[in-house]
């Protein structure tokens, strides 16, 4: 492992030797909310000896910490005025960025964050490519939490290179939040100094997250997009936080388009499965399988949870399919924002139309504009039909469960006029 994902892993396992010694702590969110009512603020300082521990300059107790910890201690004051937490949870290549900008279009009082955990993910990755499972979800949480909180100094012990004075110029896809390019945080542009995720919308400066937070912390709704979370049952605590009302949606897509779009966008790592697409034999055993049936795994075992609405979930999970959202943008827009309790404003309606019906040219790989319509019967044309019987063999109960159809041949993969969607609801 190398040196720089040291420190990170050491401040979890360091976490787990607390736990059992106490026997009081399984969660070092748990632990802040047992000790306080729900009137108390959130007490950033609960990791400042940790996050010194990776650079002993980290500035987290100067002038800017002491201003943050009095607005974060206001904070549980204004939760109550009608504040909403949202997490649009997905996988890669399900369209989350596409939905995620429908709420990121909604206006001045939203607070929108593009993949923050990406540099989690970065930090805690292992030589061999992966991450350990048990770090990462308790990172995963940790950071969700804070920045709920608008507190950003957990997420900031993990961004390379480590900001300054709280100023980073490598947040990733900073240009993605119409809320961190906005004026009131565009800071002054500084010549010669790269951020390669800078705003598209005017020229900043390098990102200051005290700034940041503080408009957060003006912003009536906060929501996060992210890929990275496996399993819905390690955010209990933040459903269970007395400081946040968090809302969960779901957004899951057939795993036969997912893995057709994986094969085009990432080709270097779908480089195997493109072999097998042009006449290898494949084998259910092949890592690649086993990774895609794992992940078909744990979107299902999510969603099951979720729909099963235990009592700390009741009324806050919802589940939605790409390609409902996709033929039907406009009434699915409509349920997601009532589900959130967030107001759906002429400004997010006016991009829907825009946006849901972009020409050839402009519907890129990566492209949040998209002909939608389209989109959802694409894959049928490119991903071979043994191809798409691999993914059926392996994510059949997921397939099943959300209420895809199987195919039984080539020519009913690429008739048009057999739909592969059920008509099937889904309960929130």
């Amino acid at each position: 492992m190398r040196i720089k994902y040291t420190m990170p892993i050491v401040f979890f396992v360091a976490l787990v030797v607390i736990e059992k010694e106490n026997k009081i702590i399984s969660r070092v969110s748990d632990k802040i909310t047992s000790k306080h009512t729900p009137q108390d603020p959130p007490q950033p300082d609960v990791f400042s000896h940790l996050l010194l521990k990776r650079n002993a300059s980290f500035p987290l107790l100067g002038k800017d910490f002491v201003l943050m910890k009095r607005r974060l201690e206001n904070y549980s004051e204004v939760m109550k005025r009608g504040r909403q937490h949202v997490l649009l949870l997905a996988t890669t290549r399900t369209g989350s960025s596409f939905v995620g900008e429908f709420f990121n279009q909604q206006g001045d009082n939203m607070f929108y964050l593009f993949e923050p955990l990406w540099h989690v993910e970065k930090m805690l990755t292992l030589e061999t490519g992966g991450t350990n499972a048990t770090a990462s979800a308790k990172a995963y949480r940790d950071v969700l939490q804070q920045l709920f909180l608008c507190d950003f100094s957990l997420l900031e012990s993990f961004i390379d290179p480590l900001p300054v004075n709280h100023i980073t110029t490598a947040l990733f896809r900073r240009e993605s939040s119409i809320s961190l390019c906005e004026e009131s945080i565009c800071s002054p542009f500084v010549k010669g100094v790269f951020e390669r995720y800078h705003c598209k919308t005017r020229r900043c400066g390098p990102l200051n997250l005290t700034m940041a937070s503080k408009s957060c912390l003006n912003k009536k709704h906060k929501v996060i997009k992210s890929v990275r979370v496996r399993q819905l049952e390690n955010l209990r605590p933040l459903a269970e936080d007395p400081r946040l009302d968090v809302r969960f949606i779901q957004l899951v897509r057939d795993p036969r388009a997912v893995l057709a779009s994986r094969m085009v966008a990432f080709a270097a790592k779908y480089k195997n499965w493109k072999e097998w697409a042009m006449g290898g034999n494949v084998s259910l055993d092949f890592a690649e399988v086993m990774k895609l049936k794992g992940n078909c795994d744990n979107i299902r075992l999510s969603a099951e949870v979720g729909l099963r609405q235990p009592p700390w979930l009741r009324g806050r999970y919802m589940l939605v399919r790409y390609e409902d959202i996709a033929r039907f943008p406009m009434r699915k827009a409509t349920e997601m924002y009532r589900f959130s309790g967030i107001p759906f404003t002429p400004q997010v309606k006016s991009w829907i139309l825009k946006n849901t019906q972009a020409s050839r040219e402009t519907s890129g790989v990566y492209s949040t504009q998209k002909n939608s319509s389209e989109q959802v019967e694409k894959w049928r044309f490119s991903l071979p039909f043994k191809i798409a019987q691999v993914v059926q063999r392996v994510c059949g109960p997921t397939l099943k469960l959300f209420g895809y159809k199987f195919i039984s041949s080539e020519k009913m993969l690429t008739d048009k006029s057999i739909s592969l969607i059920e008509d099937k609801g889904f309960t929130f």
